[in-house]
């Protein structure tokens, strides 16, 4: 059997790491890469190393946003409606919202959803800030888009739970979209019935 060199045999270990990229795949790219130009290699290994480094989290709700900054666009946009709070897991959800081009208000980044299996608890979230914005006047709305999955739903109703004596309106996407979809593989006509239509949470 063939041993490869180390660094490929390194490249080929850290892309199968990746989410939905098996060892066949890792292979493919590692040697595409080893083949690309150079320029290829090091615009990609440049990136790399800035997604870390030039990168932050905004500290109102919680989207990526550049390193140094306090606030991400969206929080800094004095255009965006300040009475509705749309409430995402993760930050590819926000940009999912963002093209369907039918919501102007602001967000509010979980990072991630209730999951006692994986030991993801309220505490692990950022669910506290979230409260504390309703308790600050910041919203009149809440519209909870966690997916449509088991975890998902746990996570809206837990949410509902702890906004229910606040004076909030709280609502729901519709179901628009497919149960154990995610939002960032949705489509933007689902996306905005689902948002259009969204209802109050009972």
């Amino acid at each position: 059997m063939a041993i490869l060199p180390a660094p490929l045999q390194n490249l080929i270990n850290a892309l199968s790491r990746l989410p939905g990229i098996g060892p066949k795949t890792a292979s493919r790219l590692a040697f595409f890469l080893l083949r690309a130009p150079d320029d290829l290699s090091g615009q990609l290994a440049s990136a790399l190393s800035e997604l870390k480094s030039a990168t932050g989290t905004c500290k109102i709700c919680f989207n990526i946003t550049l390193a140094g900054q306090d606030q991400c666009e969206i929080c800094s946009n004095s255009q965006r409606a300040d009475g509705t709070i749309c409430v995402v897991e993760e930050p590819m959800d926000v940009l999912a919202m963002e093209r369907t081009g039918g919501f102007n208000g602001r967000y509010h980044v979980l990072g991630g959803v209730l999951s006692p299996i994986e030991g993801v608890g309220p505490d692990d979230l950022k669910i506290r800030p979230l409260i504390e914005r309703v308790r600050n006047g910041e919203a009149k709305e809440i519209i909870l888009a966690t997916n449509p999955s088991m975890e998902g739903d746990a996570t809206a109703l837990y949410l509902r739970q702890q906004l229910l004596n606040l004076p909030v309106r709280v609502t729901r996407l519709a179901r628009g979209l497919p149960v154990g979809g995610d939002l960032e593989y949705a489509d933007q006509n689902t996306l905005l019935r689902a948002l259009a239509g969204r209802q109050e949470m009972w």
